[in-house]
Parts: structure tokens; sequence; C-alpha cells
């Protein structure tokens, strides 16, 4: 038992070491970086860093001056997806960083959910995440270091497929006629009075509608 407790002591230090932690502030943001991955590359952490606080307060002020101020950052080892984001707090898987070490952009969607702050039920998922990517197209730092754009469109597509199709989706209606459709769109979802007349309030159309447009002609 004394052997047993000493090799869990043991490993416990050793996880205290690999994890670290910063703190910093920076025009009224703060940003925790709590990094698990000793062996994370400090060239990219620093860039995460850096698109934070140029991203988050753009978002803030074009979507929703009572965001967050604090957020943390997780290097999150035992994360096995990309990055997922909950209570301001966003972790972040470090092998997808070793893969794709120029993904920075990540923040830029990540933290536009901390942005978003929809309360349950608000509206439909394929909003949330097309609205985090249009932002990504629409505010990223270096989308093209990572190879990320928009795709070209597909009859095969619809609406409902969320992220850069939706988000293509809507820099269209944004460029064609219904500018500013996805911040009242957003302002819809956090204030919970979205419906799917919203649509048709905003634009005069319904979203069948709107897509059939887009369908027709689809160039940015």
């Amino acid at each position: 038992m004394k052997y047993k407790l000493m090799v869990m002591a043991c490993l416990l230090t050793a996880a205290a070491k690999a994890e670290t932690r910063d703190s910093l502030t920076q025009n009224g943001y703060t940003l925790i970086f709590i990094n698990q991955d000793d062996g994370f590359d400090p060239a990219v952490k620093e860039r995460l860093i850096s698109t934070f606080f140029t991203v988050y307060p753009k978002e803030a002020a074009a979507y929703n001056l009572n965001t967050a101020r604090k957020v943390t950052f997780v290097i999150d080892t035992s994360y096995k997806g990309v990055a997922a984001t909950g209570n301001n707090v966003t972790s972040f898987n470090p092998e997808w960083f070793r893969k794709h070490p120029g993904d920075i952009d990540v923040v830029t969607h990540e933290v536009m959910h901390i942005v978003q702050a929809y309360p349950h039920h608000s509206g439909p998922g394929w909003i949330t995440e097309g609205i985090a990517d249009y932002v990504r197209y629409d505010m990223g730092v270096d989308n093209a270091g990572a190879g990320w754009k928009l795709p070209d469109y597909k009859p095969t597509q619809s609406y409902t497929q969320a992220y850069r199709v939706t988000a293509r989706f809507l820099a269209w209606l944004e460029g064609h006629g219904h500018a500013g459709v996805v911040k009242a769109l957003d302002n819809a979802m956090r204030t919970r009075t979205y419906t799917d007349n919203t649509w048709k309030q905003l634009t005069g159309k319904s979203v069948d509608e709107l897509w059939a447009d887009y369908a027709a002609n689809p160039a940015l």
C-alpha cells in the first residue's frame, strides 16, 4: 500500500509539472492559458494567444459587448476532437496542432461561440455553427495559412449542413442585398426570438426561397 501511494504521489507530481498556467490581460480581456502538453510547440501557443487578443475584441464589438471578459484555453491531452467550447472555456487537442500548426483560426471560430452565448433552445444548431464559421471567414487572421476556405456551391448541399456550407450561404446573403443579416440572426438567437419566420422578417423571403436564389447564382 505504501508503495502504491508513493507511485500515485509521483504521478501527481509529474502531472503538475507537465501542466503550465499563464494569465494574460490586454485591453480589458483576460486569457488563462493552461497547457497540459509539455511538448506543445511554443510558437503555436504564441500564435493562439495572439489570435485571441486580435479577434475576440473585434467579435465582441461587432456582436456582443456583454461577452465574457475572461476566457480560458486548455491544451487538453485527453480531448480527441479538434476543439470544443463551453462555459467560457475552449479545449484544444494538441495532436491537431502537431498535424496542422497553421490552423490558428480554430480560435476565431471557437471564441465566437463565447461571444454568441446563446441560451438553450434558442434556435437551430446549423445557424450557431454557420455564424461561427462565417465569422472565421470574415475575421480570421490566417485562413490561407491553414488552407481553410469556404467550399464552392454544389447542388447536393443544404443550408442545414452548418459550418462552412452555411457560412458561405450567409456570406452570399451579406453580399447580395441583405447586409447585416448575420448580426440580426445572431441577436435573434441570443434573445431567443428566432423563429422560422425570422428570415422573412429580415429579408422578405423564407430561408428556402433565399437558398433557391443562392443556388441560381452562387458566386460570392
